[in-house]
């Protein structure tokens, strides 16, 4: 049981001291500043000197708390966070009533300042098998087998708490669903595996889902408030047959939330539309749209969205403030509209890779499928074409023989490449249904990457690691794991910043290369994608009194222009999710290391 009472004023001082002596002393807040900055210097070089009475990760833990420390204490992090972190420390040390600190603060000074000491709480799966010896040679190779063997068996056993839709169980109990919901819908077996019928079938009443699949009572009315509230909202008969009817086992809960909003969100949406619905276009696609229908924010590449809406809306989807509904009537571009997009592509010979997506550019017919794809394979500069599609998730049986004949024969080897970018989000998701779909484009030289989007509901120790493996398996490619955005409406579903990293360097690093070939990143509004896998693309600045860290991204152009424009993020506290986790029954002393990925 997580135990946050430990962290306040009173154990923060006595834990850590020699800080609160220093801030004690100081003449001023600017001398509080050069004197921990001092000592962050002086214990950097203490560490690096006297390299062989620490262990090397104590020695990269104290270079990295001087380092954010440091950082987080100038004044120019203070102006753009709008709080100082000094003068919380200066206040904490001279007992001034700070009730604005929240554990979670007290919690992230708490692990930093003992960072900064070599000291800290965590050790990763790793570290309890991979201890060093002294043998060398064979010897050495045979007893390092032998501890790689327990540490695969060691994850072998977390990642058996999970259910992937492949599993012969999770078959037979989804293809009894399925047999349910199509008697209780009067559809035959062809009718079901026909993708017309099922978007002609999408379910957006709450009592008749209710009637399909066991809903809480939160879950029923957050769909009534969405409906009622017109928020787009919608659920294809296969994907609901991807439900449970046992939903307290905890298996679907990633697919669950993947398209029931929950109330938070209904309520924040809605205050949104009426306070500022601008606001509701997180990423600024408005400023990066140069033509209707387009959006470009790289050299190479643009976004073409000749198609509206999709069969099945994600919650936390970053275009639902402009899709009326789930498969709406007027959701298709006029030709009009259409012509002057492609036209604008032709005009602008430097992108040579096309995005087609919406919406969910699948979900048209096959004649418009074609007729707007012929439009971007007609312009000459176009080498590479790519179809944003959820359908192999949602509704599989899209992927007929006669679409992916049409998709493979825009590819012509050695000049113009067609790819499928798909978003599975969670191993449960993944049927024998997605790996047919998967198959009959991968037969025809189609290859097939996924996105996933790191949620609360995927976030758990060695959940993505499975979901690498069980992709692969179905012949889908990891391509990018998207850190959840910031958006106030979406906060059921966040996770922070140093969660990813520590999947990313714990547990993905734990697989082979071929496995691990999604790229972590954050999508900075406006400006496009943030790559995660290294520090200087980003700065963490402060932490707010709620715990909060906040950290400056930079954008991708950083290099090769003197203009740039930075972006300000705050992230959701550590402490906080780590409640999230040990009320669902994580172990949380697995988890312990996140503190010190910034």
């Amino acid at each position: 049981m997580l135990d946050i009472s430990k962290y306040n004023p009173s154990y923060l001082v006595s834990s850590i001291p020699e800080i609160f002596a220093y801030a004690r002393a100081a003449e001023n807040l600017d001398d509080l500043r050069y004197k921990i900055s001092l000592l962050a210097h002086e214990m950097q070089f203490e560490t690096f000197n006297d390299y062989d009475s620490f262990e090397e990760g104590s020695i990269i833990r104290v270079r990295n708390s001087a380092q954010i420390l440091i950082r987080i204490l100038t004044r120019r992090s203070e102006s753009k966070a709008q709080f100082s972190v000094t003068k919380a420390i200066h206040d904490i040390a001279l007992d001034i009533p700070r009730p604005d600190l929240a554990p979670a603060f007290y919690a992230e000074l708490l692990y930093l300042f003992r960072g900064l000491y070599g000291r800290g709480p965590g050790r990763n799966i790793a570290d309890y098998h991979l201890v060093p010896d002294t043998l060398e040679g064979r010897k050495a190779a045979i007893e390092r087998s032998k501890r790689l063997d327990k540490l695969s068996d060691a994850i072998e056993q977390r990642i058996k708490r999970y259910s992937t839709g492949i599993d012969e169980d999770s078959i037979i109990r989804r293809r009894d669903r399925r047999n349910k919901i199509r008697r209780a819908l009067g559809a035959t077996e062809e009718q079901w595996n026909d993708w017309r019928w099922q978007i002609e079938n999408i379910l957006k009443d709450a009592e008749r889902i209710s009637e399909l699949v066991e809903l809480s009572f939160t879950e029923k009315t957050s769909m009534q408030a969405a409906r009622e509230s017109r928020l787009p909202f919608g659920i294809t008969p296969h994907y609901l047959s991807l439900m449970d009817d046992d939903p307290e086992a905890g298996r679907d809960r990633a697919i669950r939330a993947q398209v029931i909003p929950t109330s938070n969100y209904v309520c924040e949406i809605k205050k949104l539309r009426k306070k500022d619905p601008s606001v509701l276009d997180f990423m600024r696609e408005i400023d990066t749209s140069p033509a209707n229908l387009i959006t470009r924010r790289y050299p190479g590449i643009c976004i073409f969205k000749p198609f509206n809406t999709c069969p099945q809306i994600c919650v936390y989807c970053q275009r639902n403030w402009e899709i009326e509904d789930a498969m709406s009537d007027n959701a298709l571009a006029s030709d009009k509209q259409i012509k002057n997009a492609l036209k604008w592509i032709a005009e602008h010979p430097g992108i040579h890779d096309v995005l087609i997506t919406g919406g969910d550019p699948l979900a048209m017919s096959d004649e418009n499928i074609e007729r707007i794809t012929d439009g971007v394979a007609d312009i000459p500069s176009v080498k590479r074409i790519r179809i944003g599609t959820r359908t192999l998730i949602t509704m599989p049986m899209r992927i007929t023989e006669k679409l992916a004949d049409i998709l493979a024969g825009y590819r012509i080897p050695g000049h113009r490449e067609v790819a499928v970018v798909t978003h599975a989000q969670h191993p449960y998701e993944l049927t024998p249904d997605t790996i047919t779909a998967v198959e009959k484009l991968r037969i025809r030289g189609i290859s097939v990457y996924n996105q996933q989007v790191y949620t609360f509901h995927v976030s758990r120790r060695f959940e993505t690691f499975l979901h690498r493996k069980i992709l692969m398996s179905c012949g889908i490619e990891p391509y990018y794991t998207f850190s959840t955005k910031g958006k106030e409406e979406t906060v059921d579903y966040r996770v922070p910043i140093a969660r990813l990293l520590q999947e990313q360097k714990e547990e993905a690093r734990l697989l082979p290369g071929l496995s691990r070939t999604d790229e972590a990143v954050y999508n900075v509004p406006g400006l496009g994608k943030n790559y995660l896998r290294a520090r200087h693309y980003r700065d963490l600045i402060s932490i707010l009194p709620n715990g909060a860290r906040v950290y400056e991204f930079h954008p991708w152009e950083k290099n090769i222009s003197k203009q740039m424009f930075t972006y300000i993020s705050e992230d959701v506290p550590i402490l906080d999710y780590l409640q999230r986790l040990d009320a669902i029954g994580e172990d949380i002393s697995e988890y312990e290391t996140i503190w010190y990925y910034f």
